[in-house]
């Protein structure tokens, strides 16, 4: 059996410690604000009515969950989100190997996707909702195209960057430009293509609510601006609180996945 030296275990030790406390004090950062908040709400620093508190949000959080409303609305955003999500990397992922593969395509789709990129994709919710009317097709639109573009530019540019010693290498053995792709390509380009799945996350949710915010009858961004017009601020702010879980725990799942998957 192989025996840990004394550095190493100093080392790994040390790593640990400092894992601890990085927990600790993210916790310990939220906590605090959350009583921050909560003080200063009941103490009236800032007014409860505008502001919320998060025992107010909590109450209403159980309220919604005993009537079963709160799980429908997740529900709604969840399934819509990861439909946006996977059809945006999927899409981009897709298109982003077609552009590597065929050079002139690239260089003319180039400008375009650089003027695509710039451009606020909520300003085409609109024309979209002529398009495919007020449903969900919108809305799951939406989300594509909010995360689509910047999937391909992210994962072409990883695509160009890839060693060309290791491609000159396959090239000389013989192998056809479909091995470099399967065989040097993509694998050398993994963590690029998790890191665009990551940026999607944000976006995508971006995307679903601000369809939601438009055409909605159901879901968290319906439920924000139904709540903000008959003044129950307690519930926006709820689920405000909830977005930033569900795109949380959505990011760790993907990190998650990617450690196991380079491990």
């Amino acid at each position: 059996m192989h025996e840990v030296s004394l550095e190493q275990q100093e080392y790994m030790a040390e790593r640990k410690k400092r894992k601890q406390k990085v927990v600790f004090f993210r916790f310990f950062i939220l906590a605090v604000f959350w009583g921050v908040w909560e003080i200063s709400a009941k103490t009236g620093i800032v007014d409860e009515f505008i502001f919320s508190s998060p025992s107010s949000m909590v109450k209403a959080a159980v309220y919604m969950f005993r009537e079963g409303s709160l799980w429908y609305h997740i529900g709604i955003t969840a399934s819509e989100t990861i439909v946006g999500f996977v059809l945006g990397t999927i899409i981009g992922t897709a298109a982003a190997i077609i552009l590597w593969w065929n050079n002139m395509i690239s260089d003319i789709s180039q400008p375009y996707l650089v003027v695509l990129n710039s451009l606020p994709k909520t300003a085409l919710a609109p024309i979209i909702i002529v398009w495919l009317g007020n449903n969900t097709k919108s809305i799951i639109l939406i989300a594509l195209l909010t995360s689509v573009i910047i999937t391909i530019m992210t994962v072409l540019g990883g695509f160009l960057e890839t060693d060309r010693d290791k491609i000159k290498l396959i090239t000389i053995f013989g192998g056809t430009k479909r091995q470099i792709l399967t065989k040097v390509v993509i694998p050398s380009n993994i963590p690029v293509i998790f890191n665009a799945l990551k940026i999607n996350v944000g976006l995508s949710f971006v995307g679903v609510i601000v369809g939601e915010f438009l055409v909605g009858k159901a879901g968290l961004g319906y439920l924000i601006v139904y709540s903000s017009q008959i003044f129950k601020l307690d519930n926006v702010m709820m689920s405000v609180i909830i977005l930033l879980i569900m795109a949380a725990l959505m990011y760790k799942a993907i990190a998650f996945i990617e450690k196991k998957y380079i491990k």
